[in-house]
């Protein structure tokens, strides 16, 4: 059975709040199939241990508009790899160095990707495309 809507609606949200703080490599993988605990990771990563810290907030204050709170949280002290559980959607901000040496990407590779598109960038391409054409 795929991820619930809800499940999928968090991580696309929780996604565009990590592109919003400049996050590297988001992917939102659909593991209800592979686990029974959850339904969506959502791996991103940051060059920076400050950088996760505000990633890791501009996420909790997106999802807690939501209504949505974490009944976890681990990894936020040393700021290299924070958890965040929220039960149906599981978030995992990486540093770097971190994403690299664990390779959750492969780990979890055969599982279905939920498609995510930085809203900002496809609104810069709009404005870019339209000055183009406008030449």
């Amino acid at each position: 059975m795929p991820a619930s809507e809800y499940a999928r609606e968090l991580a696309l949200a929780a996604a565009q709040a990590a592109a919003d703080k400049k996050a590297q490599e988001i992917l939102i993988l659909d593991v209800s199939e592979r686990l029974s605990i959850t339904d969506v990771f959502l791996l991103t990563s940051a060059p920076n241990e400050r950088q996760v810290g505000a990633i890791v907030e501009a996420i909790e204050e997106r999802l807690l508009a939501l209504k949505a709170k974490p009944v976890r949280r681990e990894g936020e002290r040393e700021g290299r790899w924070v958890l965040l559980d929220y039960v149906d959607l599981v978030i995992h901000v990486q540093h770097t160095d971190e994403r690299r040496f664990y390779e959750l990407d492969r780990l979890w590779k055969d599982c279905p990707v939920i498609p995510f598109v930085d809203r900002d960038l496809v609104t810069e391409g709009a404005v870019s495309g339209a000055a183009e054409g406008r030449e």
